[in-house]
């Protein structure tokens, strides 16, 4: 960028996801956004699950939009205090991380939302598990919704079968499709909060396991809370297909992992998962694309946040004193206004920047 130009990117086009969307105006993204995860990972291995959840978590409330990573504001309040998000969701200052990086290779090009989504399919690669062409495109929402967040639509620990059922399919996933991403719980750790009821009051489990965790996690309300377990007793830190070989042990630890292997209509997927790993593998990454394609904003919809709190609020094709060029869109590419102004020509800020 050259030194007297403020440049802005914004998108005019209804594009539709597609894996080659920045192919021609951020080819270094991918990789960039790896090598963020990677070291992340190898500072914390549990990072790797926290930036799964963060793209699980956002999805199910208003679609794969990053509205999760939006602080309150004067006109609404956010996602990150609701129920299933407060103290709990986590990863924030890496996905910040990430977005600097590529803020600095290719500015406002690349959008928050497809960031989440390039995170949690690198984390999982990393951890063990498989691999898939990521569909990009998406946009960035302009507010967020702790209310929507709060209305049940990201299923609690405790919920029944048929809640569990229910919630996937209101975002158009199957009952398979819920099996096979509740898998995500083969990395990862849950609080004391999440199991407490099930390690005391379940008999759908495992009695040394039970014991095991109850030493860290009392059944005293207010004692040890924020204590951690892994979701997966045998490779905590590893993406494999063991989540399922614990459910037929009766060690899933909370309710809503053990609820899927408890006599009922999915106990069949839960044992050929079991057994079959490449079967896990190849359908989860089919799962997480459907889920990555959850109500996206395209096109001129939303916005490409310039960081992760910042609603960038350029939605004119043009404005006074920039010039505008609209290089040639590639296929699965949308098409971008590149807007340049030099400096000392007014303010470097459109009003609602600021």
């Amino acid at each position: 960028m050259e030194e007297d130009k403020e440049v802005i990117y914004t998108s005019f086009s209804s594009a539709q996801l597609s894996t080659n969307f920045y192919d021609k105006t951020c080819p270094k993204v991918l990789t960039t956004v790896k090598s963020v995860v990677r070291s992340a990972i190898a500072k914390e291995k549990r990072m790797g699950a926290s930036l799964l959840r963060l793209h699980f978590h956002d999805c199910f409330v208003q679609g794969c939009d990053a509205s999760i990573l939006l602080d309150d504001t004067s006109s609404f309040t956010g996602e990150k205090t609701a129920g299933p998000n407060n103290n709990s969701v986590r990863g924030y200052n890496v996905v910040d991380n990430i977005k600097s990086k590529v803020e600095a290779v290719c500015p406002g090009v690349v959008s928050c939302a497809d960031i989440l989504a390039i995170a949690a399919r690198d984390s999982v690669v990393i951890l063990g598990g498989p691999s898939w062409k990521v569909k990009l495109g998406r946009r960035d929402s302009k507010s967020a919704s702790r209310t929507a967040a709060n209305s049940g639509v990201i299923p609690p620990p405790t919920s029944t079968l048929n809640n569990l059922i229910n919630r996937f399919k209101a975002r158009g996933l199957s009952t398979k499709d819920m099996v096979v991403l509740s898998g995500a719980h083969t990395i990862g750790q849950a609080r004391c909060t999440s199991f407490r009821v099930r390690i005391y009051n379940e008999t759908n489990i495992e009695t040394s396991f039970a014991r095991a965790r109850q030493r860290k996690c009392p059944l005293t309300v207010g004692s040890g809370d924020n204590n951690l377990a892994p979701l997966d007793i045998q490779t905590p830190i590893a993406f494999d297909n063991n989540y399922y070989k614990n459910l037929i042990n009766k060690k899933g630890l909370l309710h809503s992992d053990q609820i899927l292997y408890n006599g009922g209509s999915t106990n069949s997927l839960i044992e050929s998962y079991s057994k079959n790993s490449n079967s896990f593998n190849s359908d989860f990454a089919a799962a997480m694309i459907r889920m990555g394609n959850i109500s996206p904003l395209t096109g001129s919809s939303g916005q490409i946040r310039k960081n992760l709190l910042e609603m960038l609020v350029y939605t004119e094709p043009t404005y006074r004193g920039f010039q505008v060029e609209r290089p040639s869109s590639g296929e699965g590419s949308s098409e971008w206004v590149r807007m340049t102004r030099p400096s000392g020509n007014g303010p470097s800020t459109h009003p609602s920047l600021i």
